[in-house]
């Protein structure tokens, strides 16, 4: 019996596909909270220009909260699946 050509190639590993999800979702928080931060820097800036009235406090102190709570574990999880990689590629998985 001749062998059979598999033309989907070898089933993929769910761990690999699970890391790879991570990585794109931690790559998105990580641009949205770096993108919060920049905000609410460039709102302090303006703010400092032209006076610390209360709407620009308070758009300076959520913008840089959601950026950080946004990019402390997006950077943590980004980290991680490097981290994991790189051991694959050392072990030869």
């Amino acid at each position: 019996m001749p062998p059979v050509n598999d033309p989907v190639g070898p089933a993929p590993d769910p761990v690999r596909a699970r890391r790879q999800q991570v990585a794109r979702w931690s790559l998105l928080a990580n641009r949205i909270g770096y993108l919060f931060v920049a905000v609410a820097v460039a709102v302090f800036v303006i703010g400092f220009v032209l006076g610390f009235t209360p709407p620009v406090v308070a758009i300076v102190v959520t913008t840089l909260l959601i950026g950080c709570a946004l990019l402390l574990p997006s950077i943590i999880l980004g980290y991680a699946v490097k981290a994991a990689e790189r051991e694959d590629r050392e072990r030869g998985i």
